[in-house]
């Protein structure tokens, strides 16, 4: 695992955007077709979904945050969340893949942010941090045992592709999510619309299997901790972002069945609520 800091340049010339979504798209593909099961996708996300899945980062409380995202890829994500933080943010990116590693450390939108943004690159996967045992934390966010100093975030944003997993490391990856969240933190994660269908038709029984006991988990995830979900119809392929609330950091959230998701006006509010902000998002990121 190797992590830096990436220092702002402001001097630093932005090249024209479609050049730079060109390159984007033909680094992405070919890291796709090399290693599909970590990148889970052809193209990078489109605009409307990069959107809908930054939404935490810009409704937020009157102070600085902290924001980790997992499976950066080319940047998509990343560069909108670096153009949403304002001075005081910390943002934790975590690619294992060296070669989008190598573009996030050239990139000149992460380059140009805003002084005082704080911007760390880890080159490795997620459960590879190092991390606390403990749960105490102090008011930064950060572990309280002495000797550590491992973060706790605000806000995570999870580009993995979760279907291409087994469920064991797609439970271990939530609960990870859990412990790295503040009280209160929120997660969004993305999903593409019509897998299950592919995977049947295209795989075999046990692939299959699989892929719906992954389906079933995230489902049980996403009834204990959902706060709503958005449709992104215009994305390569069409997506559906997820919304969620850390209630305490280190939940058992996994019944034998799937509870019933809540149906009371605040659940009902708070879904309104991401839809709404995920669509002005568009308006401002547009």
């Amino acid at each position: 695992m190797t992590t830096e800091q990436l220092r702002p340049r402001p001097d630093f010339s932005t090249p024209q955007r479609s050049s730079r979504s060109a390159g984007d798209h033909l680094l992405f593909l070919a890291e796709a077709l090399r290693t599909f099961h970590d990148t889970g996708a052809l193209a990078p996300s489109g605009e409307d979904l990069v959107n809908a899945l930054v939404v935490p980062a810009t409704s937020r409380p009157n102070r600085p945050i902290s924001v980790l995202e997992v499976g950066a890829g080319t940047g998509v994500v990343t560069r909108r969340l670096a153009q949403v933080l304002l001075p005081g943010d910390r943002l934790h990116v975590v690619e294992a893949n060296p070669r989008f590693a190598d573009r996030l450390r050239e990139d000149p939108v992460l380059a140009a942010r805003r002084p005082g943004v704080a911007l760390r690159l880890s080159v490795c996967r997620v459960e590879e941090l190092p991390q606390d045992q403990t749960n105490e934390t102090n008011e930064t966010g950060r572990a309280g045992r002495a000797g550590e100093t491992d973060e706790r975030y605000d806000v995570i944003v999870s580009g993995l592709p979760f279907t291409n997993f087994e469920p064991a490391q797609v439970r271990h990856l939530l609960d990870l999510y859990l412990r790295l969240l503040l009280p209160g933190g929120e997660l969004t994660y993305f999903g593409y619309l019509g897998t299950t269908t592919a995977r049947t038709l295209s795989s075999g029984p046990r692939q299959s299997a699989r892929h719906r006991a992954v389906v079933r988990l995230l489902r049980r995830f996403e009834a204990a901790y959902g706060l709503g979900e958005r449709t992104v119809w215009r994305n390569l392929p069409p997506a559906r972002a997820y919304l969620l609330r850390s209630l305490g950091g280190r939940e058992d959230w996994g019944p034998a069945s799937p509870p019933e998701p809540p149906a009371d006006e605040a659940a009902a509010d708070e879904a309104l609520a991401y839809e709404n902000r995920s669509r002005a998002a568009d308006r401002v990121g547009g």
